[in-house]
């Protein structure tokens, strides 16, 4: 039987403009895997301020942050975490007796990941964005030894600020430019947008390149990734990114840290 939820449970939450299953069904199983008395709602607003003063107002303990939030939120916290102070980019909040605190754990996903999959860092990449998980992708690929590569973002304020901060070079369009590493951080493909069907860079950059990553969750296989393991490339997914990310907000939400079978757990169900 399921556990029931009563007066004394903790709410977390978290805040997306198109909501998904995956983190409620994360944090819920973990919940139940471990026997706190937590529970995890996916919410979206059309009132971001009312949204975080609820969460202050109403005690509760932790907030995922998604786009289009990642920026906007950062006024209405208290604190910036290093993590998140370093990009100017929050993906997470955390309530203590009503004082908000913010944190990236996209950046630590993104970090995790590069190095999971020992992708070079000789390749020249080519990141397609200029948003929240933009910067996150763009300041792991910095700090973790990448010199050669280049924004490219059609917004001529966002792209060049982001290109300028991170060290890298600013293009409004990837063109007939090559790269070895090309990575989606931008609402192409993502299922529910206008986009969902395309891919998020033009077959030929996709075929040149080795290594594919779309930080995109939902779906698991985006356009852009079926493409590309169809082309035998190596492919990072968003959903990967999401699941790593995931374990770190429980981390900071509870002060528990799910052993590794847990955490393969909870992310093969997050995926069904």
């Amino acid at each position: 039987m399921s556990k029931q939820i009563n007066k004394d449970t903790t709410l977390c939450i978290s805040l997306a403009a198109r909501p998904s299953n995956f983190g409620t069904r994360f944090h819920n199983f973990l919940y139940e895997a471990l026997d706190i008395n937590f529970i995890y709602k996916a919410f979206t607003t059309p009132d971001l301020s009312a949204a975080i003063t609820g969460i202050r107002g109403l005690n509760i303990r932790g907030c995922g942050v998604s786009m289009p939030y990642k920026e906007a939120c950062i006024s209405m916290v208290d604190e910036l975490d290093d993590s998140a102070k370093a990009i100017n980019s929050v993906n997470t909040i955390v309530n203590t007796d009503g004082y908000l605190k913010a944190y990236n754990t996209d950046y630590i996903a993104i970090t995790k990941l590069l190095a999971q999959y020992q992708v070079s860092k000789d390749l020249v990449f080519a990141l397609k964005g200029s948003g929240g998980m933009a910067k996150a992708a763009a300041f792991a690929l910095k700090n973790a030894g990448f010199s050669k590569g280049y924004i490219v973002a059609k917004n001529p304020v966002t792209g060049k600020e982001l290109a300028d901060a991170s060290g890298f070079e600013w293009r409004t369009e990837i063109g007939d430019h090559d790269a070895d590493m090309l990575i989606n951080a931008t609402p192409i493909g993502m299922s529910g947008g206008v986009d969902a069907q395309s891919l998020a860079f033009n077959e030929a950059s996709i075929k040149h390149a080795q290594v594919i990553f779309d930080v995109v969750a939902l779906p698991s296989e985006t356009p852009l990734l079926i493409y590309a393991k169809k082309q035998e490339k190596t492919v990072i997914s968003g959903s990967e990114v999401f699941a790593i990310q995931a374990v770190e907000q429980f981390s900071l939400y509870t002060d528990i840290r799910p052993n590794d079978e847990l955490f393969q757990l909870a992310t093969a169900y997050s995926r069904k």
